[in-house]
């Protein structure tokens, strides 16, 4: 009996996506749980496993195609030993497998192991070895859906041809980083992919892989153009943006800070001295003063409950961090950062930076911000006036640290400015508000002192 599997639930208020790749094709043998789609959906790409196993007897959707929450994916046959029963010997039936098997309706007898609503589907955690009840039996086949490897890692292993279960993932928990798939195929001979024209190699050069195909040629009134579809990521912001842009007055303040002390703490902490692989930035830094300051400036960290007419203040301390991606745009949460110590905050940070360069967002670490920080400094610039991640408050923009003659007790010198861009909601915070809670996180970066014993 044939099975249809259908897209799975994928969260609160998620209802559909866009098939970015076919993983799969028309009578492949899949095992229970094997990734069958890349799908991006509300700024997350995630791989979609099939929950049954047999040969993929029709493939209903193509790349590039938005599906919808419910819609028919694939046919699946299962194998005929799991799906036939002899009618002279209905006895058999009920003997207890000792391992999940598929019944003549083509439903597992026990549950499968599969990511529940919300989960980091795709991401390879659905379960980790080490958490399997009696570890992995030894004489049974290595199974991928077990491996700790995000959708880039997976796809680079498939391109290159390298058998992840012969990997030691060097990121966090022991996860597959595409760069550990690329050092795999190096020593075996393969030729790992070439990152695109103008882009490093190695880390972060992966993310980097468009997400949909190049596009088609045209022509305008003027000359030759090429037309590329909208992904889902580009919809999501440009609908976002707009609705932000014109719901919230947007008012955006100016300043420097003089991160010359800060800069030489940074500086002078060895490397490793944090822990292993902690690398410490000026962003941990700069999280750590704006947690500090929104603790005394609630009303930074609050939102506009319009429908009920509130103020609602946010008794926790929920940091986006906006990362650049070929994708897009995202936005993920860093979680009660107001009760993390600097180390930690950069042990965070160093995760995100892992996740970016991976696509390894799951929906939920997008969601819970109560204020922004964006960094346009690391591409270059100095001030600009960002758009407020709606229903926050506020967003600080940091432009790049340059040297600039400043005076200090009638003396020029020569120091260290970090440009900071405070764009706020000026329905909720007035300008003095505004100007005090920047005050006070120059302050912090101005004296390192405070900020590590804040």
């Amino acid at each position: 009996m044939s099975i249809e599997f259908k897209l799975p639930e994928l969260g609160e208020n998620i209802t559909s996506g866009d098939i970015v790749k076919v993983l799969v094709h028309e009578g492949q043998e899949i095992r229970p749980n094997e990734s069958a789609f890349e799908l991006e959906t509300d700024k997350a790409v995630v791989e979609i496993p099939a929950r049954d196993g047999g040969t993929v007897v029709k493939i209903h959707v193509g790349e590039g195609q938005k599906v919808n929450v419910g819609q028919v994916l694939l046919t699946i046959e299962p194998a005929e030993a799991e799906t036939s029963a002899e009618p002279a010997a209905p006895a058999a039936a009920p003997a207890a497998p000792s391992e999940p098997r598929l019944s003549g309706s083509g439903k597992h007898t026990e549950p499968a192991v599969s990511a529940p609503s919300g989960s980091r589907l795709g991401l390879g955690e659905k379960r980790d070895a080490d958490e399997t009840p009696g570890g992995p039996e030894p004489a049974a086949a290595h199974d991928d859906a077990l491996i700790p490897a995000g959708p880039v890692a997976r796809r680079t292993a498939r391109e290159l041809g390298v058998d992840l279960s012969q990997i030691a993932g060097s990121g966090p928990h022991g996860r597959i980083t595409p760069e550990d798939v690329e050092h795999a195929a190096a020593r075996r001979g393969s030729s790992p992919k070439t990152a695109p024209a103008g882009l490093p190699s190695g880390a972060g050069a992966d993310i980097r892989e468009p997400v949909t195909p190049p596009g088609r040629a045209d022509h305008d009134a003027w000359g030759p153009v090429r037309r590329d579809r909208i992904s889902q990521i580009r919809r999501t912001i440009a609908k976002h943006m707009s609705h932000s842009a014109t719901t919230i007055p947007h008012v955006t303040n100016f300043d420097d800070a003089d991160v010359t002390e800060l800069d030489a703490l940074r500086r002078g902490v060895p490397p490793g001295y944090l822990g292993p692989g902690i690398k410490l930035t000026m962003m941990p830094l700069v999280l750590r003063a704006v947690a500090t300051a929104l603790r005394q400036h609630p009303l930074v960290n609050a939102s506009l409950d319009e429908e009920n007419d509130e103020i609602v203040y946010k008794e926790y301390v929920n940091l986006g961090v906006a990362v650049d991606t070929p994708r897009g745009l995202v936005v993920p949460v860093l979680r009660g950062v107001d009760r993390m110590t600097i180390p930690e905050i950069a042990e965070a940070v160093g995760r995100l930076a892992e996740q970016a360069r991976g696509a390894q967002f799951a929906i939920e670490d997008l969601r819970g911000g109560t204020f922004t920080v964006s960094n346009l400094g690391a591409v270059g610039g100095t001030y600009s006036t960002p758009i407020i991640n709606h229903p926050e408050a506020a967003l600080l923009l940091l432009g790049r640290s340059r040297r600039m003659p400043v005076a200090r007790d009638d003396r020029i010198e020569t120091r260290l400015m970090l440009p900071l861009s405070l764009s706020y909601d000026h329905r909720l915070v007035d300008g003095a508000t505004a100007g005090r809670f920047l005050n006070q996180v120059i302050d912090l970066l101005e004296s390192p002192g405070k900020l590590v014993l804040a």
